[in-house]
């Protein structure tokens, strides 16, 4: 199930959707550069693609820890992104008084796991219009977030998906329990897997979020045979100098290879009808 959205290209292949770029805006040149080849690649193997940057990163480990290059600013280079490319664009939303902000520049609000059962700022973000991102908490099960998807309807919007992105296991690790996505497709809404944060090892002494990026492959192609509809991937052309989020990107000279065993194992599927 890939959403309808407004610019969304080559829905019908069937294949999964992907969201994918830098994990926040560090510069124009960054943001355009990942979008542009992204959107190459996507375009190649005929998969529909949303461009996804955070115009601001409000939920750091530090206090001294990158956090964007001014909302604004950052907002319109996303949209720029969008036009250009013409492509959808997704960003983070954290408090209701974001929402109108950023569904004047994007085309899908996302909600962070960390604030999925804030009802005033899913009611905000359903009363925009727009396509809304709820991110599963880590520490939620798959059925509670039922409970968000209808906070969003009852603000009169269906425009609504779901995205897997790990539990906590411990203090400082995440596992993936792929149960959780067809648990969560019944509720009639697209689901997708964020493949590089269920690899976070967050709450580290340094303040500096780890990862497991090796594992991004196991992850994603377990996912597409699991039944999600879409992968989420943050992607930079060098992660050791990612301003956030580093420890768990994929480097987007990997990103051809990936999606092409993703599509290869998605179109496997759909040919024995799974």
């Amino acid at each position: 199930m890939t959403p309808n959205i407004p610019k969304i290209k080559h829905s019908e292949n069937k294949l999964f959707f992907l969201m994918a770029g830098p994990c926040v805006v560090e510069s124009e040149e960054n943001a355009m550069g990942i979008a542009k080849k992204v959107k190459e690649i996507t375009d190649k193997l005929g998969i529909p693609f949303i461009f996804k940057a955070s115009y601001r990163k409000a939920n750091r480990s530090r206090g001294d820890s990158f956090t964007g290059i001014g909302d604004e600013t950052a907002l319109k280079i996303i949209q720029k992104a969008g036009k250009e490319f013409d492509v959808p664009t997704v960003t983070d939303v954290h408090s209701a008084e974001e929402c109108a902000l950023a569904a004047a520049y994007v085309d899908v609000l996302q909600i962070p796991a960390f604030l999925c059962r804030q009802s005033d700022l899913l009611a905000a973000a359903a009363k925009t219009g727009k396509w809304v991102n709820i991110k599963k908490g880590q520490f939620l099960s798959a059925g509670s977030m039922g409970f968000a998807v209808d906070k969003v309807k009852a603000g009169g919007n269906d425009r609504v998906m779901l995205t897997e992105r790990g539990t906590m296991l411990g203090y400082h690790d995440l596992v993936v329990d792929y149960r959780n996505i067809p648990d969560m497709k019944t509720f009639g809404v697209p689901v997708v897997l964020d493949i590089t944060h269920s690899l976070q090892q967050p709450n580290q002494s340094s303040g500096v979020t780890g990862g497991k990026p090796e594992l991004i492959g196991t992850i994603a192609r377990a996912g597409i045979a699991a039944g999600a509809d879409g992968i989420f991937v943050e992607t930079h052309p060098d992660p050791s100098k990612a301003k956030s989020d580093g420890a768990n990107m994929l480097p987007l000279d990997k990103l051809e290879a990936l999606l092409s065993d993703l599509t290869a194992i998605k179109k496997t599927m759909n040919a024995i009808g799974k």
